[in-house]
């Protein structure tokens, strides 16, 4: 009690004005104003961290609308945020040099779920999840945009839209819709709550969200409408191989629609989506190769001829063998538990590294630490075939197909490494093939676990996440050696079939990273590639003008999630080098 009694001394009357006011809307229990109970929601997932006033939890759409409302005429910045578990730290503070106060409103409370017309649509509140919609709509034999990836750490539903995340299943593409209920603050300083979800819930913003909140409406005869809940044409544009651009990437402007990659811009409510059948029946192609252009061969042979797979997930032999040993824990997990309890482990993980580093004798990274230790102890967790795959094969494409197309990509297969002997394929059975993607997934948190293992040698890793051109023959990549000699190890992986791949660098010590990574990034730009291409800007890459147009159009007056994409944090845009930082 003595240290909040003395936090909220420390506020100013303005301030204080405004905590009051929130704790009128959704009670104590539901603001945080103790700096040392925020960490999770100020520090990001992988990267960022920096400083607010209050953490804001509501509980209904019309305590965010009234949060919002307060917020607005304090004059603060409002940061929107559910999950956090993006990798670009988009949705947490960034540093000190804001001009004005910062509230996070943590929406991860509101998690109803709504089902339209039998299941073929959803409507989803802000904190709603993956996993759980996933779980929602499995009686119905449908499925989400995702279910691999973000789903198994609690990203939220909005979190994809907002970021048009992408993911491992080819024939969806970005996470799209034209349909979302969302607030917007305009230049003339009018708050205004915007109902784009094609259902009739009222006329004031109080009717629309108590309205929608307690599902009154009829989801079972809606209006048609000519707007879409997802990317329809994905299918065919991935299959364009022959195409001198990428297939998808987070400024791609037929992507950017209202709350469709606004990245924190606009305060989102809900969304409106399209589910998709879920696939009766699939099979899992592990293939290897010590030449890549066997892969490539495999990617334009099948696009060009309207095969599309399930999803095509790529990993280079030295991720995998980082993966084997970093990944594990979080393996072991899944494949024993599932994903149902992963973001309580991570909450209790966050929750055990605030307390031991007040510590002094324990050593840095020490949840890190037992847990790895830990999965030592457990026996070989990958199956022998795959283990053989990855000590003879440089190239791992994991190829997973629904039942129409098993048998012509199997005799294709079978054809193709006839006369291509640096390679080979087999086909997993059902527990093979669960924990090939499992050893996927497992990829994308190795090098953060090896961070934290080997901090003494390693400065950081430079992650790069990253959209080839989908004609683009010569997909891997050699390094200038002075960038070269500063990797510790390259890790790559990826969504292959789309051509996004992710690149993790872990880098010696002493080396400057934004230095090497604006180095990369020229490289990369002389290749005609473009990045971010799924986990967005955040506050790792500069926004480039169509996009930071986008945002401005968005958020004209700069309060939702400024300095998103390097541009200002600033009110209404301004410099922020006029501003004492």
């Amino acid at each position: 009690m003595f240290l909040k009694r003395k936090l909220q001394t420390n506020l100013s009357n303005t301030q204080q004005h405004l905590i009051s006011e929130l704790i009128t809307i959704v009670s104590q229990r539901n603001i945080i104003t103790n700096p040392s109970k925020m960490g999770s929601f100020c520090n990001g997932f992988r990267y960022g961290s920096g400083r607010a006033i209050a953490v804001v939890q509501p509980q209904t759409l019309l305590e965010q609308w009234q949060i919002l409302k307060a917020c607005v005429t304090a004059n603060v910045i409002i940061i929107m945020q559910a999950a956090n578990t993006g990798l670009t730290g988009g949705s947490s503070p960034d540093g000190n040099n804001y001009d004005r106060d910062i509230v996070i409103i943590n929406t991860m409370n509101i998690k109803k779920i709504f089902l339209l017309n039998n299941a073929e649509q959803v409507i989803c509140f802000p904190g709603s999840t993956l996993n759980e919609l996933e779980k929602k709509l499995k009686p119905y034999h449908r499925e989400p945009h995702s279910v691999i990836g973000s789903s198994c750490i609690g990203a939220s539903v909005l979190g994809g839209i907002c970021n048009n995340s992408g993911g491992a299943l080819v024939q969806r593409g970005p996470a799209y819709t034209e349909m979302a209920l969302y607030a917007q603050y305009a230049h003339d300083g009018r708050l205004e709550l915007i109902n784009h979800l094609g259902i009739e819930l009222g006329n004031t913003p109080e009717e629309i969200l108590t309205n929608l909140d307690n599902n009154l409406f009829d989801s079972h005869n809606l209006p048609e409408t000519e707007k879409h809940c997802s990317d329809h044409h994905y299918k065919e544009h991935v299959c364009q191989v022959d195409s001198p651009t990428p297939a998808r990437y987070n400024a791609d402007s037929s992507h950017l629609h209202e709350a469709s990659g606004c990245a924190g811009k606009l305060a989102v409510f809900a969304v409106r989506l399209d589910t998709f059948p879920q696939e009766k029946e699939t099979q899992v192609f592990y293939i290897g190769t010590n030449n890549p252009d066997d892969l490539t061969q495999i990617r334009y042979d099948l696009l060009s001829q309207r095969i599309v797979p399930v999803s095509g997930e790529y990993i280079h032999k030295k991720a995998y063998d980082i993966a084997a040993v970093y990944g594990k824990d979080t393996f072991l997990f899944i494949n024993y538990f599932g994903t149902d309890y992963i973001p309580l482990l991570f909450k209790l993980k966050n929750r055990f590294d605030y307390l031991t580093k007040k510590v002094v004798f324990l050593p840095l990274h020490f949840s890190d630490k037992i847990m790895q230790f830990a999965s030592s102890l457990f026996p070989q967790h990958l199956p022998t075939r795959i283990n053989d795959y990855a000590k003879t094969y440089e190239h791992h494409l994991l190829l997973k197909v629904g039942k129409n197309d098993i048998e012509t990509i199997k005799g294709y297969l079978s054809k193709f490494f006839q006369t291509h002997p640096e390679g080979n394929f087999f086909e997993c059975n059902p527990d093979e093939g669960k924990k090939a993607f499992l050893q996927r997934f497992a990829v994308a948190g190795a090098a953060v676990r090896y961070r934290a293992i080997h901090h003494k040698t390693v400065e950081d890793i430079l992650a790069l996440d990253i959209a080839l051109r989908r004609n683009d023959k010569k997909w891997t990549e050699t390094l200038p050696s002075e960038i070269d000699k500063t990797c510790m190890h390259k890790l790559y992986y990826g969504h292959f079939f789309c051509h996004v791949f992710h690149q993790d660098y872990v880098i010696y010590k002493g080396h400057n990273i934004v230095s090497l990574e604006e180095k990369m990034l020229k490289i990369l730009d002389h290749r005609g590639a473009e990045y971010p291409a799924e986990h967005n800007v955040g506050h790792l890459y500069h926004a480039k003008e169509p996009l930071k147009k986008f945002y401005q159009e968005l958020d004209p007056c700069n309060i939702f999630n400024p300095g998103i994409g390097k541009t200002s944090k600033l009110k209404n845009w301004e410099n922020n080098n006029n501003f004492d930082k």
